[in-house]
């Protein structure tokens, strides 16, 4: 016999209730991380949109451009990202993480870019160009937890700084053609050795996530592609040999 709605019905009505409040709680979380995200993912562009000026900026004029990406971009990254920490303080973390990954890798590549090109300058941490900011420091900028393992809370993650990395590679690779272009030699030798020496720390690691595994293999590409302009270089006797092996 069907069910008429009333107290003799086969299902209690709080299961229902329990499956629609829990329904209703999943569209609010979605779209107030998807309002969070956007924000993110605005100022991300913002971000790149300043750096990628450094392709036609000389080393010599960077500082300016830098303090702009700090100023304009990556402060206002860390403000969405403590956002975003907050908001997610109170679910699950990875259910709802693969919602910003993403964002947080690109946030993380921009503040590893602008670090290494000698931004991000503080008393504690001075300004260096070609200095490699750990996940720690990263962390410190962000004002966010790294690698957690002992609670389930917002945090950047070993595989994000790891992509990041791969992003940086391929930005710089593309610097180290442009900075010959302007002049600066000197800066695509140390862009060379930089990529180089990281591509050989990524060959010590044993990466068992698929996705990082494929682009830390792309690396090798972006090595490959400064390697030949390094060897360019050197047949124009426009470097040294010992800068060519360094």
């Amino acid at each position: 016999m069907a069910s008429d709605g009333t107290s003799g019905g086969s299902i209690d009505p709080s299961i229902i209730e329990y499956l629609k409040a829990h329904g209703e709680e999943e569209i609010e979380v979605g779209d107030k991380l998807h309002h969070i995200v956007a924000a993110l993912n605005r100022h991300i562009s913002t971000c790149q949109g300043f750096l990628s000026r450094i392709h036609s900026t000389p080393s010599s004029k960077l500082p300016p451009l830098l303090k702009q990406v700090e100023d304009d971009g990556i402060k206002p990254e860390i403000k969405s990202i403590g956002e975003l920490a907050q908001f997610t303080s109170d679910y699950p973390y990875y259910k709802y993480n693969g919602r910003w990954t993403r964002s947080v890798q690109n946030v993380v590549a921009t503040i590893l870019l602008t670090g290494w090109l000698g931004g991000l300058g503080t008393e504690a941490r001075p300004s260096e160009l070609g200095r490699l900011f750990t996940l720690e420091e990263v962390g410190q900028i962000l004002e966010v937890p790294v690698n957690l393992k002992d609670r389930d809370a917002f945090h950047v993650t070993v595989e994000e700084y790891i992509l990041a990395l791969t992003d940086i590679t391929e930005e710089l690779s593309r610097l180290a053609m442009n900075s010959v272009t302007m002049g600066d030699i000197d800066l695509t030798v140390r862009i060379s050795g930089f990529i180089k020496d990281l591509f050989a720390g990524f060959q010590l690691l044993n990466l068992k996530n698929d996705v990082v595994r494929r682009r830390v293999d792309a690396v090798k590409y972006h090595v490959k592609k400064v390697e030949d302009v390094i060897y360019d270089l050197s047949l124009r006797n426009l470097i040294s040999r010992k800068e060519t092996s360094s």
